[in-house]
């Protein structure tokens, strides 16, 4: 997700040839004790609250000068600070009331006690390909990651040196995307199944439409869902599972419509994900570290759906109750993905279209009253449920969130 990510392109972009025209399988919903329900904060003092009304919604490594414009878009989080945390970033983020997940560093440590810092992060993508100098020339290569060893070698002396905040560690697109070509040499996937040891909060970012370099990157939104997945399986439920989201146009140009987003988004959710960390840099035609903000409409989108999870964060803290709902998709080549919670006495469905086509879905809920009314969510509209079923029209990428209630007499 930092800047190397701009020199990975480079080691072999011929290699994702191979993709095109492979379809990729379904996915089934994760489950697992965090990924379930629970307030997973609690544990640390220091730590993201605990309540059932929070729900973390970051931005990567930005000035805090913006804290306040981040924060009105529905932002609560700031994650990574520019070659700090220094003591002027800091007491910027506590004027902004902006809590943030930083590197412990000395000016880190020596504000321990105080709240504005929720957590420390380790480097970024260690999975990735690492540079290496020459010495002898000065040239710089790429060689292999981070070795999985190491990073858990690292989370035991962050967590020596500060036990009262959760660790967090971003890994890059290899979560997701098996032909990535910039995990270097002598990597595997199953080194996964270590680095997940190293953290409290494991999290990845994979870019389907502006990151993949490949021209049909639109059709891919579903490594977003497998990353997630991957990383609940990795770690058995026992860690707290975020994920990076795009919003820009990174370097190239094209960039995820505002409707992308939202499917990327609770894609994720579904699958999983506890916290959101949208990556809005631009590094190209010119650098602009906070382009989302430059960009009204997409602004506005992300600020709708920050606001949509914020009032539903109650119902996503709540435990999700598996198998209470089946699905099926009149398009065996777009499955759709739910997830099923309940929360002061309604039924809340969540549902999108996994693949880049239209379908129906015809749903089968649970333990409903013969007769019930699903509203859904942001659309004013409502459909009659009865035994339990309903039907619904997905475009490519539609998600439908339904609150269920039993219908008038």
């Amino acid at each position: 997700m930092r800047f190397r990510y701009l020199g990975l392109i480079g080691l072999g972009v011929s290699l994702l040839l191979g993709l095109v025209g492979k379809r990729p399988t379904p996915l089934a919903v994760a489950t697992g004790p965090l990924a379930t329900g629970r307030a997973p904060y609690a544990q640390w003092k220091y730590g993201p609250p605990a309540t059932p009304d929070y729900f973390p919604i970051a931005v990567w490594l930005q000035s805090p000068e913006n804290a306040l414009k981040y924060k009105a878009a529905g932002f609560n989080l700031y994650v990574g600070l520019w070659q700090g945390p220094t003591e002027e970033q800091l007491a910027a983020l506590k004027a902004a009331h902006m809590p943030v997940i930083c590197e412990q560093n000395a000016v880190g440590l020596a504000h321990r006690n105080d709240p504005i810092i929720v957590g420390w992060m380790h480097e970024d993508e260690p999975d990735n390909a690492q540079p290496v100098e020459d010495p002898n020339t000065g040239k710089q290569s790429w060689g292999p990651c981070v070795p999985p060893e190491r990073i858990v070698a690292e989370y035991q002396r962050f967590r020596a040196a500060d036990p009262t905040r959760p660790i967090l560690l971003n890994l890059g697109q290899g979560v997701a995307n098996d032909a990535w070509y910039g995990r270097g040499p002598g990597a595997k996937l199953s080194d996964y199944e270590t680095y997940v040891k190293g953290c409290d909060i494991v999290s990845f970012d994979v870019y389907p439409v502006a990151g993949l370099d490949r021209p049909d990157g639109e059709n891919y939104l579903w490594y977003v869902a497998k990353g997630v997945e991957r990383l609940v399986r990795w770690s058995k439920g026992q860690k707290v599972v975020w994920n990076c989201v795009e919003c820009t146009r990174i370097r190239g140009a094209k960039k995820a419509t505002p409707h992308e987003v939202r499917a990327e988004v609770w894609m994720a959710l579904i699958h999983g994900s506890r916290g959101l960390i949208y990556f809005v840099h631009q590094f190209e035609p010119t650098f602009d570290e906070h382009a989302l903000l430059d960009d009204p409409s997409m602004l506005a989108a992300v600020t709708q759906i920050n606001q949509q999870i914020h009032r539903l964060a109650p119902v996503l803290n709540s435990p999700t109750i598996e198998k209470a709902a089946t699905v099926v998709s009149s398009s065996a080549q777009v499955p759709i993905d739910i997830m099923v919670k309940r929360y002061q006495g309604a039924t809340y469905l969540f549902a999108v279209a996994m693949r880049n086509g239209a379908t129906k879905g015809a749903f089968d809920v649970k333990s409903l009253p013969a007769k019930a009314t699903a509203e859904v969510l942001g659309e004013n509209r409502s459909i009659s449920v009865v035994n339990g079923k309903f039907e619904d029209s997905f475009q490519p990428y539609d998600v439908h969130l339904y609150r269920i209630v039993a219908a008038p007499l």
